[in-house]
């Protein structure tokens, strides 16, 4: 088809004037102009392949032309009237082939007129030659292709008759040469026939013999190479590889059961008219998983096909074209969990569970249910990982595919930690909205996603604090214990203080229920001045803590708190203190250093490339902590320890994951080594790049804002002087000051570098605005305070803009907190002789300093007085988690205790040492100095010793209450018992198990003998009714500790009603009420080990503590993180990712382990509980069930 024409007005006038004299057909015909969409008639002259319109028959010069080379034109139905009447007109359309191009409306009154019109446009769009023509033209390509084939081949059979000539050739001098060698053989072949016939059996034997030999030199070398390792190694390489194909059989095949026998099902009932499911919950259950199946029987069939080529074996090319693909997998794990919740709430509907069952019911499941299905393709990249793991270490260096499946681990394992990183970032969320979701009011800043969940457990709030003196109203412990009992959750910037309803529904109080940390003052323990506080003291046993809360826009308060035990106590006040240090650790160096120099905080970490770039020994992954800082996945030990001792900040997480695990990369005294290092050298252990950065500053700015008389700084009035009161002991090295200079900010606070929050112990707690400031004899006695000069009192305000230096040195002290800001009342810079200073950081009796005791001020602007400070401050803090929350570190070696006291007692001698540090020192010496006296847990030891009992109680006289409390506190008594560094390492896999993990051993024996004192007690009873009843009971009080959350005490009951003895106990089961079975199968349910404890994990993530869990559950999933990732990679770096992993569980353990039940011993009880004489061994069991209820015969 012609794409375009050139053409003049005189070619086009030329043309109208032979269309109007010869043209095919001539008329008149109504057009509708596309701008107005009206019917103008006009005089229409069809020559040729060319349409021209006139505005009259007479008119010479034509109006417009259309090309109608490939056009269509078709009949157009009459448009109707308003009272639905068709007009009398025949409309036809002429549609233009041409992109842009309108097609033309036209219509005629006749309709054999119209007929003709339509004919004849159809004949000038020579569309029928365009149709032949691309016919012939497709002809002739076939035919052009037919040609060049016939070539192709006619070239191919002259190569091979050419090819065949010249092998006919060397043929036939081949048949030349034998002919030759047969005539020249033939004189030997003569003499042979003529040989004696001994010489040829002698050449006959000597043949067979060359023979044998020949044989038996191939059967040694034979069989030395079976026996050689690199044949062993070959052996163990093909068995790998027939067990991976046998592997992905067996996974296809489940995939292929998820999707035939539960998605595709499911996604029918979706559709139907009374759905019990819709789309979107089919989608968010299954994810991608059909995408999964494909992908895997495509590489499953490329598995087979190679096997079918045995023994030339080659994978590496098809993991190459597997492992682009395996990104899919990302989608799955990411919302694996939130698809196992989605299934769980449609469960709740009765049809949808029915309809499931019906599914599960079918016999390709196996008896399997539907999340055992889910999970399977969780564990299918660290398979992969195993498998070519264990191929690589029996493929040979030199082998062809070695290099190819290195890349492919190497791939593999990548995808694996961002996997794994993107599964801890989901898991963080979903906790926090698993969180929000239970609180009826909401609560809007869970929706944060920087905010990270650190422990949750039940306190009991005391009544309010009014004026620093404790309501002694309802202090009994039965009304503290009811109404004061609070659901208590800490994340790393909030605390929430909640109540639980009848109904189990959270509700937060309605004033201090969420307290942000930055606002808050942690007070621990209370000082012997303090009457009224050492009466509090007294009354709590010490295990009582206060958050004291300065919020912007209210006045502040105290929310008192006691936790139920001192270990309790220790945990919940080491990770506030630790978030309310980390805040403000974080806050330090942008309120400080910020405004003053040409380096801002968040950049000052972005430029240090050592914090988020991977080096020769260290990687980081994706995930960012709760500093925003990149979080480590494997480092050298020395960069560990660096990263604790970094002054910028410090990760919660990164420091319970380091005290948990550092015994398996490093040791105690190495760890202390460190810590002292930084104490007492602080600038040479810490990086030159870190304090580079620490202190860049900006020359250019220095007189800059001092020299503009009207800025609004220099009109700032204080109303208070620091707080802090330094000593007149010079800095060791006063030459190096700081070259900060800045114009004074109007938001000015007070920045108290070293302030802990264990060092924060007020005497007394009150507000400045509802009473006045205590007197000078209130204020305790401040070691490092000297006499002032008048010249150094920083009272005055023109002394403070004078002087640059003395200006910074109130900057070095301002407040986290820079919302708050000092009262612009001048006058009490007059008359007030003591002024309060709001900072949060600050304890109160600090907090009203007279004017003349803030002296040496100049001493805050010494660079190396700064960084011993913040170091000191590092110290303590890690010391004080440390020893508060891993005290069987000390307990266990007693050289690591006397080196921590050492170093504290140096540090207590530090003439510069500031009051809040000292206290702290102090706190944490008394900590670790007091015995183990005050600990008043029940010990297992100490029971089985208590034997004053005369007789033990029989199972008839106890209650069902009686035994599950008694087997519930035995549980916790044992599960507590258990030291956190047991769980390292797998030592209760080992053969030396019971010396390097003896309190899991007890824990797994004493389990047994609960299970085994059960099951003996039932089968004492020689009566169907009598065992009935006795099954009965202990249903109950399984479902009792269940009510109790004593899940390891609902299945050691339930494992014991499982054994194969007392389960085929037909006619004792068939005497078993309905109800009681039932209950059975619920609590079954409930601690069954389908996929992975998924109904237990879940039962113990909406439980609150006291709780007894399966210690199995936890074992099982440490050994998974054990085998499935070394500790240390090939460059002997440490894999801390690994030890994130172990540090969480072992968390959680923990927090089970330190909230105690509140459950009195009762001696009778626990006499029968641990009578191990009433125990009846497996085999003898079996053989008193046989004896009553003898095998049916076959």
């Amino acid at each position: 088809m012609q794409k375009s024409v050139r053409y003049n007005e005189g070619h086009a006038l030329y043309l109208a004037l032979l269309a109007r004299k010869e043209g095919t057909k001539r008329g008149y015909l109504s057009k509708k102009t596309a701008e107005t969409n009206r019917w103008h008639e006009k005089w229409f002259a069809l020559y040729q392949n060319v349409l021209f319109y006139f505005e009259g028959e007479q008119s010479a010069r034509p109006a417009g032309m259309y090309m109608l080379e490939g056009c269509n034109c078709e009949r157009v139905a009459s448009p109707r009237l308003a009272d639905k009447k068709p007009l009398g007109d025949h409309y036809f359309t002429v549609l233009f082939g041409h992109e842009g191009q309108k097609p033309l409306e036209l219509r005629c009154e006749d309709e054999v007129d119209g007929d003709e019109w339509v004919e004849a446009i159809h004949q000038a769009s020579y569309s029928d030659i365009l149709i032949e023509r691309e016919v012939l033209m497709q002809k002739y390509i076939h035919l052009v292709q037919i040609v060049e084939t016939e070539k192709i081949a006619a070239n191919q059979l002259r190569h091979q008759l050419e090819d065949q000539d010249t092998e006919i050739e060397r043929l036939k001098s081949e048949i030349i040469a034998l002919n030759k060698t047969k005539e020249r053989m033939r004189p030997y072949q003569g003499n042979q026939e003529d040989e004696d016939p001994d010489i040829k059996k002698i050449k006959k034997v000597q043949s067979f013999m060359r023979g044998w030999l020949c044989r038996r030199k191939w059967k040694t070398i034979v069989q030395d190479y079976i026996c050689s390792p690199h044949a062993e190694s070959m052996r163990k390489r093909n068995q790998i590889v027939f067990n991976m194909v046998e592997a992905e059989s067996e996974y296809v095949h489940q995939l292929y059961v998820l999707v035939n026998c539960f998605l595709r099902p499911l996604r029918m009932a979706a559709s139907s008219k009374k759905p019990p499911i819709s789309h979107d919950d089919v989608s968010s259950i299954f994810l991608n998983s059909e995408t999964i199946m494909f992908l895997h029987e495509i590489f499953h069939q490329g598995l087979k096909a190679r096997i079918a080529n045995w023994p030339t074996l080659i994978l590496a090319d098809l993991f190459d074209i597997l492992l682009p693909m395996l990104n899919i997998y990302q989608e799955f794990v990411r919302n694996h969990q939130y698809s196992l919740q989605v299934l769980a709430n449609c469960k709740q509907n009765r049809d949808f569970d029915k309809l499931l069952k019906q599914y599960e019911a079918n016999p390709a499941c196996e008896g399997r249910m539907l999340e055992t299905f889910l999970t399977y393709p969780m564990f299918q990249i660290p398979r992969y990982i195993i498998t070519l793991h264990e191929l690589l270490a029996h493929t040979p260096h030199e082998h062809v595919e070695r290099k190819s499946l290195e890349f492919a681990k190497s791939k593999l394992e990548e995808l694996s930690r961002v996997m794994h990183d993107e599964v801890s970032d989901t898991e963080n969320i979903r906790k926090n909205l698993a969180i929000e979701r239970t609180i009826v009011e909401g609560c809007d800043i869970l929706l944060d996603t920087s905010q990270t969940f650190i422990r949750q457990g039940s306190l009991i709030q005391v009544p309010s604090v009014e004026r620093g003196k404790l309501s002694k109203v309802r202090l009994g412990s039965l009304s503290l214990k009811k109404e004061g009992e609070r659901q208590c959750f800490l994340f790393t910037k909030h605390f929430l203080i909640c109540t639980r309803s009848s109904g189990g529904k959270l509700h937060l109080l309605k004033t201090g229920g969420v307290l942000s940390l930055i606002e808050c003052t942690l007070i621990e323990e209370t000082e012997t001045s303090d009457e009224d506080s050492k009466g509090s003291g007294q009354v709590f046993g010490h295990l009582d803590f206060k958050l004291v809360v300065e919020p912007t826009d209210a006045p502040p308060f105290t929310v008192v708190l006691l936790a139920p035990s001192r270990q309790e106590k220790a945990a919940w006040t080491s990770d506030i203190s630790q978030c309310i240090d980390n805040i403000r650790c974080n806050g330090l160096m942008t309120i400080v250093f910020e405004e003053n120099s040409k380096v801002t905080v968040p950049h000052m970490i972005k430029s240090d490339a050592r914090l988020h770039r991977d080096d020769i020994d260290i990687c980081f992954s994706k995930t960012l902590n709760s500093c925003k800082v990149p979080q480590i996945r494997y480092a050298s030990v020395e960069r560990l320890l660096e990263r604790l001792t970094d002054l910028r900040f410090l990760s919660i997480d990164f420091l319970n994951t380091f005290l948990h695990t550092y015994r398996i990369f490093t040791t105690a005294s190495v760890v202390l080594e460190k810590l002292s290092d930084i104490y007492r050298r602080p600038f040479t252990s810490i990086p030159v790049r870190s304090l580079e950065l620490f202190f860049a500053t900006s020359q250019n700015n220095r007189g800059e804002y001092l020299a503009d008389g009207k800025s609004p700084h220099l009109c700032r009035k204080f109303s208070s002087p620091p707080p802090l009161s330094l000593s007149r002991t010079s800095s060791p090295v006063r030459t190096r000051k700081l070259s900060l200079t800045s114009p004074l900010n109007s938001r000015i606070g007070a920045l108290d570098l070293s302030a802990s929050s264990v060092a924060s112990s007020p005497t007394s707690t009150y507000s400045p605005a509802t009473s006045p400031p205590p007197t000078a004899g209130k204020v305790p006695l401040d070691l490092s305070k000297g006499p002032s000069s008048p010249d150094q009192s920083p009272g005055s305000v023109e002394d403070s803009l004078e002087n640059p230096r003395i200006d910074l040195c109130n900057k070095l002290r301002r407040s986290i907190r820079r919302g708050i800001t000092y009262s612009q009342n001048t006058e009490s810079v007059d008359t007030t002789e003591l002024s309060p200073c709001r900072s949060p950081s600050t304890p109160r009796h600090l907090r009203y300093r007279q004017p003349g005791g803030f002296n040496n001020s100049e001493r805050m602007c010494d660079k190396e007085f700064i960084i011993r400070r913040a170091a000191t401050n590092r110290v303590l803090n890690v010391l004080r988690h440390w020893v508060s929350k891993h005290s069987q570190d000390f307990e266990l070696n007693n050289e690591l205790k006397m080196n921590v006291l050492n170093l504290l007692e140096e540090v207590l001698r530090d003439p510069d040492l500031l009051p809040q540090e000292r206290k702290a020192t102090a706190n944490i010496l008394r900590a670790l100095s007091q015995d183990d006296q005050d600990d008043t847990h029940l010990k297992i030891e100490d029971i089985i010793q208590m034997s004053d009992c005369p007789k033990p109680e029989c199972f008839e006289t106890l209650s069902a209450m009686e035994l599950a409390e008694q087997i519930t506190l035995l549980d916790h008594v044992v599960f507590r018992s258990i030291p956190y560094e047991e769980f390292l390492g797998q030592g209760w896999m080992k053969v030396d198990k019971n010396e390097r993990t003896p309190y899991i051993m007890k824990t797994s024996q004493h389990f047994n003998d609960m299970s085994n004192l059960v099951a003996s007690q039932i089968m004492n009873y020689a009566d169907v009714s009598s065992r009935a009843n006795s099954i009965e009971k202990w249903v109950a009080v399984a479902d009792i500790c269940r009510c109790m959350h004593n899940y390891n005490g609902v299945l050691e009951i339930t494992s014991a009603l499982n054994r194969s003895a007392i389960y085929r106990l037909k006619k004792t089961w068939g005497k078993v009420s309905k109800q009681t079975k039932a209950l059975m199968d619920k609590l079954q349910k409930t601690v069954s080990s389908e996929g992975r404890f998924k109904n237990l994990r879940e039962t113990l993530k909406n439980c609150n503590p006291p709780a007894v869990p399966y210690l199995g559950m936890y074992l099982t999933d440490l050994a998974f993180i054990e085998e499935g990732t070394p500790n240390f990679t090939d460059e002997g770096l440490v894999n801390f990712s690994k030890m994130r992993m172990i540090s969480h569980i072992i968390r959680e353990i923990r927090q089970f382990q330190q909230t105690s039940y509140r459950i009195e011993h009762q001696q009778k009880v626990t006499h029968y509980l641990l009578d191990k004489t009433l125990i009846i061994d497996e085999d003898t069991l079996y053989e008193l069930s046989l004896k009553i209820e003898p095998r049916l015969p076959a």
